[in-house]
């Protein structure tokens, strides 16, 4: 879980000492809007936005069990982002899959996008759904979940 945490650190550092460097050039303007921009990209690359990514065996073992659908995803993705934000705190009832964390799941969605990486692409009881609508995802999830 440490290693999730890098990037969206290193990005607030990066743009803070970006947004210092425009500051002491004297443009505190282009310095905000750099430091907005920064904090930003740190945030949709945060595990606060995404739940916990686990792998594709994992995620495909659970949702047999659970009946939840799984996500594959990859982080920067503004259509995933998009699914996440519209589906609000009903996103923690799905199996997260991060697609550049595990080869398998690339090749999970290759195989059901006629090889492109198209993500978020949803499983929902065995069969993909590319980029589909949250409110239909929404749907697919069981009341008791």
């Amino acid at each position: 879980m440490m290693r999730a945490w890098i990037l969206p650190v290193l990005l607030v550092l990066s743009g803070s000492a970006v947004a210092t460097g425009q500051i002491f050039d004297g443009s505190p303007g282009t310095a905000a809007a750099l430091l907005l921009a920064f904090l930003a990209l740190a945030g949709v690359n945060s595990p606060l936005i995404f739940p916990r990514p686990i792998s594709a065996h994992e995620a495909q073992r659970q949702s047999a069990v659970d009946g939840r659908p799984v996500v594959f995803w990859r982080p920067g993705c503004k259509y995933c982002i998009r699914l996440r934000i519209r589906l609000g705190r009903s996103a923690h009832q799905l199996h997260w899959v991060n697609i550049w964390r595990d080869p398998a799941a690339a090749a999970a969605v290759r195989a059901a996008n006629d090889g492109n990486e198209t993500v978020p692409t949803v499983v929902v009881a065995g069969q993909p759904h590319t980029n589909p609508d949250p409110e239909w995802v929404r749907e697919q999830l069981s009341p008791s979940t």
